[in-house]
C-alpha cells in the first residue's frame, strides 16, 4: 500500500523514473561483470567447468535470496528491502576481488548479485516490479514495463564496452588480475550509488494487512506459469551470458575488447526490442508477443552452433539479441495483470524464484558440455527446450486475457 496521504498525481512518475535510474545503474555494472567475471577466472586459471559452477551458484543463491524477499515483501517496507539489496550489490564488488580461491569465489558469487545470465533475474527486480506496477494503470503498465527493460537494456549494453576497460589498463601498465580488480571496485561503486537512490523511495508495501497465505485467489495460474517459466530459464541457463563469452573466447578466439563490442550490439538490439514488443503486444495480445518472437529467436541460436566462422555466428546471434528479450516486458505485465494487486509482490517472487532455481542447474552442466568434441551443444539444447516452452505456453494461456485485452 503506498503513502496515500500524498498525492499520487505528483508522486507517481518521480517515483517511476527513479526506479528507471536505479535500474540503469544496476543494468551498467551487470553489463561489464557478466563478462569481467568469466574472463578473470580464467586469469586465475580456471577452466569452463568452473565457470559453469560458479553460474550455478550464483543463480542457485539468487533463487533463495529472491524466494526470501517474496515471503517479506508482501507485509514489510519495499523500501527498507530495495536498500538490502544494493547494499548487498556493493559488498559483492568488494568481495570479489579480494578472493582467489574457488571455493571462496562460488561462496562470493551464490551471496552476492552479480548475474551470469544478463537477463531480468535478481533480488532487487520483483521489488521493483511490484513498486512499478502499484504506480501504473492498466492501460500504462505494459509501456511502464518497457521502458524499464529498455532502460536496463541500454544501460547493459553500455556496460558492456565498459568492460573492454581493463584492456586499456593492461596497456598502460596495470596487471592483467589488478584491472579486473578495478572494475568489481567499480561495480560496488554503482551499488552504492543505487543504495542512495532508493532511499527516496516513500515507504510502501504489498498490502495494508498481511494474508494468511503470500498468494491467494490466483494461487493456481501463478503456479502454473512458474513452471512453464522455469522451463524457459533452464534452458536460457545453458547460454548463461557468462558461457556464451566463454563459448565465443573458445571457438573464435574473440578478444575481450571485441566480446565488450559484440555484447553492446546485442544489449542494444535487446533493448529496442523492448518497445516494439509493447507495441505489438497492443495488436496481438500479450501471450502471442511472447510465443512468436520467442521461436525465431531459438532458431538462430540453433543456427549459430553451426556457423562456419566467427562472423556468421555473430551476425546470428544478433538477430537472436533483436528478437530474444521481447517476452521480458510483456511475460512482467501478464504476470502483473493476472492476479489481484495484493498478491503483485508474492506473483513476482514465486515467478522469479522457479526461474533462478532452474536456470542455477543449467549453466553446470553446459559448462561440462563445453568441453566436449561439440562445443556448440549447449546452444542447441537450449534453443530446442525454449521451442518446446514457448508451445506450452501458447497452448495453456491463450484463453487467459489480461484486463486490457478482455472485451
Amino acid at each position: 500500500m503506498t503513502d496515500i496521504a500524498e498525492p499520487k498525481a505528483w508522486r507517481r512518475l518521480p517515483l517511476i523514473a527513479l526506479l528507471y535510474v536505479a535500474r540503469g545503474l544496476r543494468g551498467f555494472g551487470d553489463g561489464f561483470a557478466i563478462i569481467i567475471l568469466p574472463a578473470y577466472m580464467t586469469a586465475l586459471g580456471f577452466d569452463a567447468v568452473a565457470v559453469g559452477l560458479v553460474a550455478t551458484a550464483s543463480l542457485l543463491g539468487t533463487a533463495l535470496l529472491t524466494l526470501l524477499v517474496g515471503w517479506f515483501a508482501p507485509r514489510h517496507d519495499l523500501r527498507a528491502l530495495l536498500i538490502f539489496g544494493a547494499g548487498l550489490m556493493a559488498a559483492t564488488g568488494l568481495a570479489f576481488p579480494n578472493v582467489q580461491q574457488f571455493v571462496l569465489i562460488a561462496l562470493v558469487a551464490f551471496i552476492g548479485t552479480v548475474n551470469p545470465s544478463g537477463g531480468d533475474l535478481g533480488v532487487l527486480v520483483p521489488l521493483e516490479h511490484a513498486v512499478l506496477a502499484q504506480n501504473a494503470t492498466d492501460a500504462g503498465r505494459t509501456q511502464v514495463f518497457a521502458r524499464y527493460s529498455l532502460i536496463g537494456a541500454l544501460c547493459t549494453a553500455a556496460g558492456s564496452l565498459a568492460a573492454s576497460l581493463p584492456d586499456f589498463l593492461v596497456a598502460g601498465g596495470s596487471t592483467e588480475l589488478g584491472a579486473f580488480r578495478l572494475m568489481f571496485y567499480g561495480y560496488a561503486a554503482l551499488g552504492i550509488c543505487s543504495a542512495m537512490l532508493y532511499r527516496r523511495v516513500p515507504h510502501m508495501r504489498g498490502e495494508e494487512k498481511a494474508p494468511h497465505a503470500p498468494l491467494g485467489p490466483s494461487r493456481g495460474t501463478v503456479y502454473k506459469l512458474a513452471a512453464l517459466f522455469s522451463v524457459d530459464a533452464f534452458a536460457g541457463g545453458f547460454v548463461a551470458q557468462s558461457l556464451l563469452v566463454l563459448w565465443l573466447f573458445q571457438r573464435f578466439d574473440l578478444s575481450l575488447s571485441a566480446a565488450g563490442l559484440f555484447f553492446f550490439w546485442s544489449s542494444t538490439l535487446s533493448a529496442f526490442s523492448y518497445p516494439v514488443a509493447a507495441w505489438i503486444a497492443k495488436r496481438v495480445g500479450l501471450v502471442n508477443t511472447m510465443v512468436f518472437t520467442h521461436i525465431p529467436s531459438s532458431v538462430f541460436l540453433i543456427l549459430a552452433t553451426f556457423s562456419p566462422n566467427l562472423y556468421v555466428a555473430l551476425a546470428l546471434l544478433l538477430l537472436r539479441s533483436a528478437l530474444s528479450q521481447m517476452d521480458v516486458p510483456t511475460r512482467t505485465s501478464y504476470v502483473m495483470a493476472v492476479v489481484t494487486p495484493a498478491e503483485r509482490p508474492a506473483a513476482a517472487s514465486v515467478t522469479a524464484v522457479p526461474r533462478s532455481l532452474a536456470s542455477a542447474i543449467s549453466p553446470a552442466i553446459s559448462g561440462v558440455l563445453l568441453t566436449t568434441a561439440f562445443s556448440g551443444l549447449p546452444l542447441v539444447v537450449c534453443g530446442t527446450l525454449k521451442i518446446a516452452y514457448d508451445l506450452a505456453l501458447l497452448y495453456s494461456f491463450r484463453h487467459i486475457k489480461p484486463p486490457e485485452e478482455s472485451p
